[in-house]
């Protein structure tokens, strides 16, 4: 699904920020639906919101959507075109006492005049738990109706009994072409055009594709841009947009859920054999600010979980490269790190030791969890002799195959097989020595 905010007619709204200072995404930002387009799943003729909306019969809703996707357009047209009263919450100045005061002005409005109040929450993320809390009774009463806000998966950042109350509507990124022509109609705005810079195509392109999908990110950039440069740069091409930019913004938030997309991405690209889109992950962490020694960890990790033993090696190079990040440091430890997701991603797979790992830890918390037998424990006693420790015990070096025709997991458990190598690099070998070990230990050797 993709998304544009502004339609193909001049931007016309409703109510015009006064004053110099008020930045030009605010200015150009859409009033009524007629200027909103692009989100078709949601705002098409006889689709779910635009009914909503045009009928004044909101339910409540969580908008999740990344920055700049329209998510506070939606809601200000809500308030323009309602005919119910429009609360707005700061999650940073307002208390659980404010809160509750204003949520029973709204059971008394419904309860005594039959008026409904919408309750719009910016960023409602931001509301910790008992925050959110103090407007759950009054959502399921219906004194109020809920539009929340976010960037975040509501599914871990918004309370659950609230969001089974909600309809979670997604609302995706804008695509670049989009960016685009949002920004050529800006140029148009007497707000930039009162500067008389002409920008090359080439350069609005390059906002556009740097802007990560958010319009208010690219009109932020184009206000920077027009007000920055003089009229002997114009046309403005891409190397003077970057010098006045001076470094892209990258979405990536390192404590959100982004930041988990993305490692997930580098990780499961590597794991697949994909060292150009391993790169490419990692090089989107690093420059979006991610702490390099964790992603040296990730990476460590990978290497013992989809390497394993098919290359033993990859786990010792990892820490040699997590050494080298913390020797180094950025910018000079990326190169290292790159070196280490393409050596990852092109080694041989096993996850037959992660696999193992993980049988072996089911087993014991869900098992009996029998003692340990008597033939291989330690007797460094007389007591401990008499009582049958080490009784038994056979030395495997005294065989030829250094394995003893002796059971080391308890009875009950006897001939359970936890790991199982693959055929690949390394641990085909490993397989056979192991294979071979078995069938001596059974005397079939």
């Amino acid at each position: 699904m993709s998304g544009s905010l502004f339609g193909d007619e001049d931007f016309a709204p409703a109510e015009k920020p006064a004053g110099e200072d008020v930045p030009l995404a605010e200015r150009l930002r859409p009033a009524k639906l007629e200027e909103v387009v692009g989100l078709e799943e949601l705002l098409g003729e006889k689709r779910f919101l635009r009914n909503a909306i045009e009928s004044d019969r909101i339910p409540s809703m969580i908008f999740w959507g990344p920055p700049g996707s329209g998510k506070t357009t939606l809601a200000r047209i809500i308030a323009r075109t309602t005919r119910a009263r429009f609360v707005t919450f700061s999650a940073t100045s307002s208390s659980i006492k404010d809160i509750k005061a204003i949520m029973e002005e709204a059971r008394r409005a419904r309860q005594t005049r039959g008026s409904k109040t919408i309750v719009f929450i910016d960023e409602i993320h931001r509301f910790n738990k008992a925050q959110q809390d103090a407007f759950l009774p009054y959502v399921e009463a219906g004194d109020i109706v809920l539009i929340g806000a976010t960037t975040e998966n509501p599914s871990f950042e918004v309370n659950s009994a609230l969001l089974s109350r909600s309809k979670v509507v997604v609302i995706p990124a804008l695509e670049r072409e989009q960016v685009l022509t949002i920004l050529k109609r800006a140029l148009s705005h007497p707000t930039v055009a009162k500067y008389g810079i002409d920008i090359e195509e080439g350069a609005l392109d390059f906002i556009a594709a740097t802007s990560a999908g958010d319009a208010r990110q690219s009109l932020t950039s184009l206000q920077l841009v027009v007000e920055t440069a003089s009229a002997e740069d114009s046309p403005i091409g891409v190397e003077k947009v970057k010098e006045i930019l001076q470094r892209r913004s990258l979405m990536y938030d390192k404590s959100g859920e982004e930041h988990y997309n993305i490692i997930s991405a580098l990780h499961k690209s590597l794991r697949n054999g994909d060292a150009d889109a391993a790169v490419y992950w990692l090089v989107r962490m690093l420059e979006g600010g991610e702490d390099p020694m964790y992603i040296a960890r990730r990476l460590v990790r990978a290497a013992s979980e989809d390497i394993g033993n098919a290359d033993p090696q990859a786990l010792v190079f990892a820490i040699a490269v997590q050494q080298t990040v913390h020797f180094l440091g950025m910018p000079e430890a990326g190169v290292a790190l790159a070196q280490l997701v393409t050596y990852l991603s092109a080694s041989p797979k096993s996850n037959a030791a992660y696999i193992g790992y993980g049988e072996a830890v089911r087993e014991v918390r869900q098992g009996d969890n029998p003692g340990v037998p008597h033939h291989i424990r330690n007797a460094p006693t007389k007591l401990m002799k008499d009582l049958g420790y080490g009784r038994g015990y056979q030395y495997a070096h005294d065989f030829e195959d250094q394995t003893a025709a002796m059971e080391c997991l308890p009875d009950a458990l006897a001939g359970r097989r936890f790991y199982e190598p693959k055929d690949a690099g390394f641990e085909r070998e490993m397989k056979e020595r192991l294979e071979r070990m078995r069938k001596a230990r059974s005397g079939r050797g």
